[in-house]
């Protein structure tokens, strides 16, 4: 199956094929080398159009975050680079376009309490036939961990029937984005709520071979949009639901399942600092746990004391908008 049309499509798949041998995560290269592939077919572009004024068309046209356009052109300026040294082209177009000043974004944060009415009615939703209770259950089981264990949501997904270590308490979480693997404690509420599901999927599903540690049925497993469905629709029935805004330089964000890994490392420091003890000294600890590389990545996560303080900084920029 042929992923890319233009006429740079043998190319792009090199590429691909290169970046994946290197052993990079090629999921948002995917993303982008697929956008740019379609503008060359939309405007007809041949070799002689790929000209620094050609990309700046294609970033004139995007119309997304500043935040997206830059890191898509930055995998395409690293596409550049590699045609010209293997002398595909003689100069990258792509070298001298300026990144696009980027916006502030406000995540959504749960506070503890939204995260307990998420979750109680995602369990609301579970149907109790059997065709559908078992895999009914399995989304909530998703959701519960992204609430639960701060996960990205391919991570739960992804998790295989050896990786739960009901014993240890413990969850073994293999090559997420930061090609780290890492095993995780879980809560002991975590823990029962696994076991239980694992007991009720065993008595649903006689010789049940799906080797996924959350099931959509006995030989598949769940693929993120049911995930995201399941996750909306609850937001829906407790009243969160809300879209995203722009006002200014600012984006606001709306609640998505990324949103519970926000709310965890925030609610998780908070929890920290009104036991007395420093935040600054849990970083390390809490990186760890989320999978991050390096501390700067949790850093992102911190920008809100809480789900109070998102809502009085959200309330001031909406404010300052009005103000004439």
């Amino acid at each position: 199956m042929n992923r890319f049309d233009s006429f740079l499509a043998p190319q792009l798949e090199d590429y691909m094929t290169y970046k994946r041998q290197l052993g990079y995560d090629i999921q948002s290269l995917c993303w982008a080398l697929k956008t740019v592939d379609r503008y060359l077919v939309t405007q007809n572009a041949g070799p002689k159009d790929l000209t620094p004024a050609f990309f700046l068309s294609l970033q004139a046209d995007l119309h997304t975050q500043n935040k997206s356009i830059n890191r898509l052109l930055c995998c395409t300026r690293k596409l550049f680079e590699y045609l010209v040294r293997i002398e595909y082209c003689q100069d990258n177009p792509l070298r001298d376009i300026p990144w696009l000043p980027e916006e502030n974004f406000i995540p959504f944060i749960f506070s503890p309490s939204q995260i307990n009415e998420l979750i109680r009615a995602t369990a609301k939703r579970l149907r109790i036939y059997a065709k559908n209770f078992v895999k009914d259950l399995g989304s909530y089981m998703a959701i519960l961990l992204l609430a639960r264990c701060g996960m990205r949501i391919y991570e739960p997904l992804r998790l295989q029937l050896e990786h739960f270590r009901a014993d240890d308490k413990t969850l073994y979480i293999e090559k997420t984005k930061f090609k780290k693997d890492r095993l995780i404690p879980i809560p002991n509420a975590v823990v029962t709520e696994i076991t239980n599901y694992l007991s009720v999927r065993r008595s649903f599903w006689h010789a049940d071979s799906n080797s996924y540690l959350l099931a959509m049925s006995k030989e598949k497993p769940f693929y993120d949009e049911f995930i995201r469905r399941r996750f909306h629709q609850a937001v829906d029935d407790i009243g969160l639901k809300c879209s995203r805004q722009n006002i200014g330089n600012t984006n606001i964000g709306a609640p998505t399942p990324h949103c519970l890994r926000h709310s965890f490392a925030v609610n998780t420091l908070k929890r920290i600092k009104d036991k007395g003890k420093s935040p600054q000294n849990a970083l390390p600890v809490l990186a760890a746990y989320l999978g991050h590389s390096e501390y700067k990545h949790t850093v992102k996560y911190l920008k809100l004391l809480d789900a109070e303080h998102r809502y009085q900084l959200v309330n001031f920029i909406k404010t300052q908008d009005r103000d004439p």
